[in-house]
């Protein structure tokens, strides 16, 4: 009893290089993994972009700063190596060198006659295998706090709460739907632009089965409407509908639901054709997967692969080309079978022959649906039933293309720049 004693007073020093090096362990560690993720971003955006890399001659300046990255990452990680064995290697001096005390002492009892040689060394075994297990809990707690410091950004993300979410009781939207779309006095700034509203009071009411082109400059806000009525964010003002219901009030699912949207990008997947197109309804069959490549034009390229329909695209569709990307996206919009079409500038990567075949699927699509087009090629604006003309956030015309040429203003100066680009 005596003996251990005096090693259980040997524990508290234990405790100093446990916490010490223990918080600055999980410090180095968030830091590590920060430095990590910017060399594995970097590494990935350059691969991505490999064409553009080499188009601008960047290889050496890209190697550069990949190289950079890791060696940052590589020297945060060293620090925290050294700091994770320090602690390890004070522990076990100050446990073995605290029993080579206490068993010093045992050998001055063994020699006064107050102990036998026997229970010392019955003493000395059972400490050194205790002194073994705590110098290896050093090891253990440097895993701990290295899992730790991962666990902090894990533990970020799962508190973190998604700004559009459910309400408690969603409203359900209405059955059969009818297509209609409001938006009245909408005001929208990004949360990365407090101080640029996107939107000033914006309004628009689009009847069930009306086609509305939205045409205006860059950063007019068009782009925004469809984020609005897709419920990506919520105004700071103003109300957004969908078949007479506040999207607040439903399920964004629900209101999702809705809407078929074919992106100016057109992001595809690294799966297959006929998987790229199922993306937009998941319960959509291989007649309807044909029937929606079909009407997109993009039947033909589509069997040309080798593999058909179950060719794998690559990642992002990279062995596809913008024109035939673009038709997969309107592909996989009409073969989601939604009753409102958002169509983002979808002809934009087309010929002037495949832009005219699209056009005519998109238009036989939207006879049943109702549409909302981003444009600014004259011919799509002159099928729409309405044109918006939007500037800075607002709508500041509203009519036919006739009217509006009669008016004169921004709409017949945009008219007028495309007509003699065309």
């Amino acid at each position: 009893p005596k003996l251990t004693g005096l090693v259980l007073l040997i524990v508290p020093l234990l405790l100093g290089p446990i916490f010490l090096f223990g918080r600055k362990v999980r410090k180095l560690t968030v830091a590590s993994q920060d430095r990590f993720a910017n060399a594995v971003g970097f590494a990935g955006e350059s691969v991505d972009a490999i064409e553009t890399v080499h188009a601008f001659g960047r290889e050496a300046s890209a190697i550069a700063r990949f190289v950079q990255a890791v060696e940052d990452a590589f020297g945060v990680s060293l620090v925290r190596m050294k700091a994770r064995a320090l602690m390890t290697a004070m522990i076990i001096v100050v446990m073995f060198g605290g029993v080579t005390l206490v068993l010093w002492l045992g050998a001055q009892d063994v020699i006064g006659g107050r102990m036998t040689p026997g229970a010392l060394l019955q003493f000395v075994l059972l400490s050194v295998f205790a002194a073994g297990a705590v110098g290896a809990l050093g090891e253990s707690w440097g895993d701990v706090q290295k899992a730790a410091g991962a666990m902090e950004r894990i533990d970020e993300l799962m508190r973190s709460e998604a700004a559009i979410r459910p309400p408690e009781s969603p409203v359900i939207l209405p059955e059969p739907p009818t297509g209609e779309v409001s938006m009245s006095a909408v005001q929208f700034a990004y949360p990365g632009r407090p101080d640029l509203p996107a939107l000033k009071g914006f309004s628009l009411t689009v009847r069930p089965g009306e086609t509305v082109a939205l045409v205006g400059p860059s950063g007019a806000g068009k782009s925004t409407v469809f984020r609005l009525l897709l419920r990506f964010y919520d105004p700071q003002a103003g109300v957004v509908s969908v078949d007479g219901v506040d999207v607040r009030a439903a399920d964004p699912v629900a209101v999702r639901g809705r809407f078929a949207w074919v992106s100016q990008e057109a992001p595809l997947f690294s799966g297959s054709a006929s998987e790229n197109i199922r993306f937009g309804r998941d319960t959509a069959s291989d007649a309807d997967i044909r029937a929606a490549a079909e009407e997109a034009q993009a039947l033909g390229f589509v069997e040309a692969l080798p593999e058909g329909f179950d060719t794998p695209l690559g990642e992002r569709g990279k062995s596809l080309s913008g024109g035939q990307r673009q038709r997969m996206a309107i592909a996989r919009a009409l073969v989601r079978d939604a009753p409102i079409l958002l169509l983002d500038e979808a002809t934009s990567a087309l010929d002037a022959e495949n832009e005219r075949l699209v056009q005519a699927a998109l238009d036989q699509a939207m006879q049943d649906r109702t549409t909302i087009v981003i444009a600014h090629r004259l011919a799509t604006v002159l099928r729409a039933d309405r044109i918006v003309v939007m500037e800075d956030g607002k709508v500041v015309q509203e009519g036919t293309h006739q009217s509006l040429m009669a008016q004169g203003g921004l709409y017949a100066r945009l008219a007028e720049l495309q007509f003699r680009a065309d």
